[in-house]
């Protein structure tokens, strides 16, 4: 169609909206559908967060344009976090830019980063969404394998010199969706040093960073000797504040590139809401005990969930991080085909593991985003299902 970009014509549908138009129509039959496929947190925002909003949104000075970077005080308290939390120090004014969550960053970065042909390491599997946003910026996307034997940290050994000419930038992603994979921080020394080594930018989309059980601590990729010098990393409030909606998020780090993103987003928005990102600086200045509370919801949950698929024969790893159980389909399915039965035949959406890249063929992936009562009557549906066709 004349009126429509290639690359916008030539991208795939996006997932989730796919399957969120197939849960519609369902639902408009009469169909109940529990819904394991999106990683949208179910719980409300902290009273303490709604409260400091609803404050703001009186006052008429927060109904201006923000600034383009973000306010000032919002840019304080993540740098105020990343110093408490992870011993960074961070300039507010040059290595702290606020977003509009941290999807939109990750993508107007690469925008910013590449030109067309160019080349960016993705992981794979990894969230669709890299890939989307490399298409859209006219670059390549260079397939960065994780592998479930080797914990999904990047198998760097396995690239090419044809694999690395003219790409620029490294997408890194711990805790990890679709996986739940978790790495320590030598994980990232090494991404610091290859990337120093083939001249490559890194952005580490920490989105899952704070969601974390059994004592488990994800590191930032901050705290590498010099990784300033190479690296930004992201960071959202939606997950570990369940402010998803709000659409909130930062990014940390190397200076040039917070600058290059600050450029491509002035001329693309004019930042978030001022009484969301006071909100949010409310939320980062916390003690994080709502965040712990969540993590301990979640974690039951997990636990719940594990044992029932173990009882059906799915294997499944116990993660450390995010709310993602990446489990393997049972012997003769392949992704979408267990998918669909479940879907069919247990009224359940779960995500297959091949909308995830090619190495995600295999899995699938339960969000744990819903309700306890939900998830026991999805367990139930499922262990009742009935398979129609035969595997393939």
């Amino acid at each position: 169609m004349g009126y429509i970009s290639k690359q916008v014509s030539s991208l795939p549908p996006y997932l989730f909206s796919v399957f969120d138009q197939k849960k519609e129509q369902l639902q408009k039959k009469g169909i109940d559908i529990i819904d394991l496929g999106i990683g949208s947190p179910d719980m409300p925002a902290p009273g303490f967060v709604i409260q400091r909003l609803k404050e703001e949104m009186g006052k008429p000075e927060n109904h201006r344009y923000s600034p383009y970077g973000g306010c000032r005080e919002f840019k304080q308290a993540v740098a105020a976090f990343y110093r408490r939390h992870y011993g960074v120090h961070l300039d507010p004014d040059t290595e702290v830019l606020t977003l509009i969550g941290s999807k939109e960053g990750i993508a107007h970065l690469i925008a910013a980063v590449i030109d067309p042909g160019d080349g960016v390491l993705v992981p794979n599997p990894g969230y669709p969404v890299y890939q989307s946003a490399v298409h859209l910026a006219y670059g390549k996307s260079v397939s960065l394998p994780l592998d479930e034997m080797n914990g999904y940290v990047p198998l760097f050994s396995a690239l090419s010199e044809a694999d690395l000419e003219r790409t620029k930038l490294m997408l890194l992603n711990y805790p990890g969706n679709p996986t739940g994979a978790t790495i320590e921080k030598k994980t990232f020394a090494e991404a610091i040093s290859f990337a120093r080594k083939h001249h490559l930018s890194v952005a580490h989309d920490g989105a899952y960073g704070l969601v974390t059980y059994d004592g488990y601590r994800a590191p930032s990729i901050l705290q590498v000797s010099g990784a300033k010098d190479v690296a930004v990393e992201f960071g959202s409030l939606s997950k570990s504040f369940n402010m998803a909606g709000w659409r909130v998020g930062y990014v940390v780090g190397n200076k040039q590139l917070i600058r290059a993103l600050s450029i491509v987003k002035s001329n693309m928005d004019t930042s978030q809401f001022l009484g969301i990102q006071k909100a949010a600086a409310t939320a980062l200045n916390s003690d994080l005990s709502t965040v712990a509370a969540n993590n301990l919801v979640y974690l039951n949950r997990m636990e719940s969930m594990l044992s029932a698929l173990h009882a059906m024969g799915i294997d499944a790893g116990r993660p450390r991080g995010t709310f993602f159980i990446w489990a393997s389909v049972p012997e003769g399915y392949t992704s979408q085909s267990f998918a669909e039965e479940l879907l069919d035949e247990a009224d359940v959406i779960v995500t297959p593991g091949s909308a995830f890249g090619t190495r995600g063929e295999g899995y699938i992936r339960l969000s744990l985003s819903v309700p306890q009562e939900r998830l026991d009557e999805a367990i139930v549906r499922m262990k009742k299902r009935k398979t129609r066709r035969t595997p393939e």
